[in-house]
């Protein structure tokens, strides 16, 4: 559902619109206040981890966005233990597989920008599918809002300036063991 900052766009502001599937409804709920705070275009939409796959493609044709996070939880079956193994991970699979879904519906990292992962996710198998940013390099658990404040960021930034790790590190809580990535323009146009 869209937001009523949907509606309240305006000159100069951000014409970004984040798509964000997260597997927990309390922390569904968060986001839509978070970004509904920021005045942000955003649907948040509560699905279980193992379904977002199903449900991606038709959420990526209705509402077209330019910024996708995928979260919920996710933890490390053996912890510290068959690090790059899949099957290790409650979550990682399904949102590895929300990642590849949407690179096959946007290849081009710059039109659909990426987060995925929770607490303790495969890092490197995200980033391999196709996410901009990830979580968690380290096996950690990470602040909820790191997420979300990685894709206000990126809606809020203009156009013309790259968003790196190096820029999005003094927000950020879990710091770089909690989140990891490459980089991604800034989604905010300078209208005439």
């Amino acid at each position: 559902m869209f937001t009523e900052s949907y509606k309240r766009n305006r000159k100069g502001s951000s014409n970004a619109i984040i798509l964000h599937l997260d597997g927990d409804k309390k922390y569904a709920k968060r986001a839509l206040n978070y970004y509904n705070n920021l005045n942000l275009k955003a649907i948040v939409e509560n699905i279980q981890e193992k379904n977002q796959s199903n449900e991606i493609t038709l959420l990526l044709e209705t509402y077209r966005p330019n910024i996708l996070v995928i979260t919920g939880h996710d933890k490390m079956y053996k912890k510290g233990q068959d690090l790059y193994k899949i099957e290790n991970y409650k979550n990682s699979k399904y949102f590895m597989e929300v990642v590849k879904k949407a690179r096959e519906w946007e290849k081009s990292e710059e039109k659909l920008i990426i987060f995925a992962g929770a607490c303790e996710s495969f890092y490197e198998a995200l980033m391999i599918a196709g996410a901009n940013f990830a979580s968690s390099p380290a096996r950690i658990m990470i602040e909820y809002r790191d997420p979300l404040i990685i894709a206000s960021k990126i809606a809020m930034e203009n156009e013309r300036k790259n968003i790196t790790m190096k820029d999005l590190k003094p927000y950020l809580r879990s710091n770089y063991n909690g989140i990891g990535g490459k980089c991604a323009k800034g989604q905010k146009k300078d209208w005439q």
